[in-house]
This record gives C-alpha cells, structure tokens and sequence, in this order.
C-alpha cells in the first residue's frame, strides 16, 4: 500500500511541474495535447529549469541524486536546465538549525555547548541526505559538522519499494529485463544509498581515502575527529578552497586549467587502478580547488558516503579494454567481452568484433581531444545489447564516475585529451601488473595456501589410485 501512495505522490508532483506544455519538448505530440487536461498546467508561467529543479526537490534524495548526475551531463542537457541542476548539488533547501542541533545533541546525549566551542546556525551547505555547519571544536581547530536529514531513511525505503516494484515488472514483461539484470542494479543502488546514510562508514571511507593521497600533491583529503562523530553525525576538518565550478574565480587568479583537468583525469585513475577504492560522487559541489599555488592547483575533497570498489579481474579487464580502444584493436575488445562473460560465450568473435568496429571507427576519425569517453561507452553498451551483453552492477558506480571526470575536465579545459592523459597511466599500471617481480609477490602470497595444497597431493593421488585399483579388480 505504501508503494502505490508513493507512486501517487510521484505523479501528483511530475502533473504540478513537469506535465505541462513549456516543460514537454515539441515532438512528444500526445503528451503535449494531453497535456491541456492538467489543470496545473494553467498556473503560473513557471520556466523549464525551475519545473524539473523543484519536481525533483519535492520528491527527495534519490531524485535529488538523479538531477545531481544530469547536472554534469553539458553534452546531454540544455544550458538553461543545466543552471538549474547545479543548484542540487549544494543548495537544496536546508531543514532548521533547531532541527540540527537536536539531533547532535540526541548523538551525543549532551548540550552541544559541551561537544563544540562554537556551532553555526546557518548551514555552509544543504544537500539530498545531509546538511553541513560550520563549528570550532574545543580544542580550537576549525571543523565542518554534517547532521543527516531528519526523516530522510522513510523517504528512500519508500523510493526503494517503487524502484524496486517497477524492476520486478521490469524483468517480467519486458524482454531486456532479465538481461539488464533490473533488481540486481536497484540492490547494489540500494546498498549504496543506505551505506550514505552511515556517516561512520563515511568517516572510516574519508580516513582511508587519506591515508592512499597522504603523499599525492595533486589531492588533499580532510582529517576526520573521531571523538565527534557518530552514526548520524559527522565531524571534519574545515577546508578553504574555491569550488571546482567557479571558473571565474580560477581565470581571476591565473589558476592553470589545463593542469586542473588533467589532474582530476590522473587522480580518477590513480584511485581506480591503484588503489582499486575510489571517490564515486564526483559532482561539482563535493569538489574544491586550493588555489594558493595557481600553476600548481591542488583538489579538495568532501562526501565520502558513496565509495567504489574494484576485484583484481575488473581491474584488469578496464585496463586491457581502455588500451585496446586506443589501438583501435577492436578484435581484442570483443575477446575480453567473451572471457569476462559479459557476453554470451557463444557470440560469433567475428560478429561482434565487426559491430564494435561499425560503432567505434567513425568516432576514432576525430581527433582524440573531441572524443567523449563516455559517449564511446554508451555506444558499446548499445551495440552489445544486440548480443545479449549482461549489464554489470559493480561497475555502474565507475561509468557514474567516469562521465563526472570527463565533464568536469572539459569544462575546466575543453581541448582536454582524455585519452592522452589516461593513457601513460595505464601502460605504466598494466607493464607494473604482468612484471616478474609482482608475479613473485603473488605467488608468495598464496604460497602458504598452495604448499599446504602440494602436500595434501600425495595423499589425494594415492587415494586415487588405490580407488582405482580396487574397481579395477
């Protein structure tokens, strides 16, 4: 019963904002003409961006979250939609100071005048599951407190319940929807969204994250006060930076764009192939700029809640994938598909290494700066629809990343080479991987594991054999 309230409110709120003729583009006909039996659409003249920002506040974090992915999608989304996405990221309306304080004061079962020096009213920032003020710890360092909504788990368990109703009808009656594997991705979604929600699994992520950049220029993560935090309740260190959609401000103060791109290009991979733990919630409002060194900018991080991880074997399949696009050996591209079992075990080699060279070749007849990487992917994932491709889960967190980082560096530079950049990278990391000396390490590794299997051998092969003989008898 819940879900179907939910799914009425949904609709009551697209009916009021977004089902009406200046939100519904020209070429959807029948929903435009429909459209004149709403009686909201007769309301106030209300501009398109505004329509889809507020439908989405109204209906809460998971939306909220949705908005805050097309607000970096400037090669998908209309400028004047764009404007108002961003707006997500950050400034969503902020639930009372009274409210917070409350719940601070609830965590640590006593005034807050005893847990801070001093604790701000107003909110540095609001966003879909939390809200963040500014406070001074006894001790005297400056810090940012982050409080969860009030109300919020009720909102997205009911969220939850739709998507995962409309999944279940997914796999049921629509033929892709066994393949694309509906439930499986709204479970990994949901166990992303409620590992948010644990602000000391965001704490514990934030330290770790630290320790991997703790001698890497290009990135500084904030210190995380454990004696102040607690599941509902956050304390970090306070950072001063300009935030990464300000390119006003890194024009003012001479910042090097180019080297700010290419570094956010680095610091993903870094993340990705050397550490294999990455920061998943890449928007603009969870990234700032020290600026203090313009020639050499370094990237402030905040919002840890959301975290990827990446097995060994999908290390290695990205790797091999990404340096056979940019050989262009599409051949081998097909082949990792197969032996990954992302594809049918079956598929003709030949088929499907001839579809990705329909869909890649035109592509590659630009220059590589104008290539979108995520466009490309877009593009596979289609094409191999055709042969039955499962979709993956694991891995949706990374394409999420992957179109952050691909956005945010061309708007910082537009001439930004994704390709160029990633590339030394990844031959360095895959010339690393196959060296002998981390063979050795490997095998080491196991080496308890596989002398204690060696021994139990004799045992077993004699075992065998004397089973044998017997039925030989």
């Amino acid at each position: 019963m819940t879900t179907i309230f939910r799914l009425f409110k949904i609709a009551t709120v697209i009916l009021q904002h977004a089902m009406n003729r200046r939100v519904l583009p020209k070429r959807t006909r029948l929903l435009r003409t429909l459209s004149y039996l709403n009686p909201y659409s007769y309301q106030k003249n209300q501009a398109r961006g505004d329509a889809i920002r507020i439908s989405l506040e109204k209906l809460g974090p998971i939306y909220i979250k949705f908005g805050q992915l097309l607000s970096t999608r400037f090669d998908l989304v209309p400028d004047d939609i764009l404007i108002e996405l961003e707006k997500l990221q950050d400034r969503v309306p902020p639930f009372s100071s009274e409210l917070a304080i409350k719940k601070i004061e609830h965590a640590f079962g006593k005034p807050i005048a005893e847990i801070y020096f001093t604790f701000e009213k107003k909110p540095l920032a609001s966003a879909s599951i939390a809200q963040v003020h500014a406070a001074t710890l006894k001790t005297g360092e400056d810090v940012v407190v982050k409080i969860i909504r009030p109300h919020v788990q009720k909102v997205i368990r009911q969220d939850i319940a739709v998507m995962k109703f409309i999944a279940k009808m997914m796999e049921r009656f629509w033929r892709h929807g066994k393949r694309l594997r509906a439930i499986a991705v709204v479970k990994e979604f949901e166990k992303t969204i409620y590992d948010e929600l644990d602000l000391m699994r965001e704490a514990a992520n934030a330290s770790q994250l630290r320790r991997n950049f703790a001698d890497f220029k290009m990135m500084y993560v904030p210190k995380i006060y454990w004696d102040t935090t607690r599941d509902q309740v956050m304390t970090m260190e306070r950072i001063y930076g300009v935030q990464i959609s300000d390119i006003d401000a890194f024009r003012k103060n001479n910042v090097n764009l180019k080297k700010l791109a290419e570094y956010g290009v680095e610091i993903f991979f870094t993340q990705v192939f050397r550490d294999a733990f990455f920061h998943a919630d890449m928007h603009p409002g969870n990234l700032f700029v020290d600026i203090a060194d313009p020639e050499n900018p370094r990237y402030l991080g905040i919002d840890f809640g959301i975290m990827g991880t990446l097995s060994p074997i999908d290390q290695n399949y990205l790797a091999e994938n990404i340096l056979a696009f940019l050989s262009r050996d599409y051949r081998r591209v097909a082949q990792l598909h197969i032996d990954s079992g992302w594809v049918n075990k079956n598929t003709r080699l030949d088929e499907f290494e001839s579809a990705i060279r329909t869909v890649c070749e035109p592509i590659f007849e630009k220059p590589l700066s104008e290539i979108s990487f995520g466009n490309l992917l877009l593009k596979l994932f289609q094409t191999a629809e055709r042969f039955e491709m499962t979709v993956q889960p694991q891995l949706i967190l990374l394409q999420k990343t992957l179109f952050y980082i691909e956005s945010l560096g061309r708007k910082l530079y537009p001439d930004l080479d994704l390709w160029e950049t990633a590339k030394p990278f990844m031959t360095k990391w895959m010339r690393k991987q196959r060296s002998p000396r981390r063979l050795l390490k490997l095998f080491l590794k196991d080496f308890h594991k596989n002398a204690t299997k060696l021994a139990e051998l004799p045992i077993l092969l004699h075992a065998f054999l004397t089973g044998t003989s017997k039925h030989a008898r």
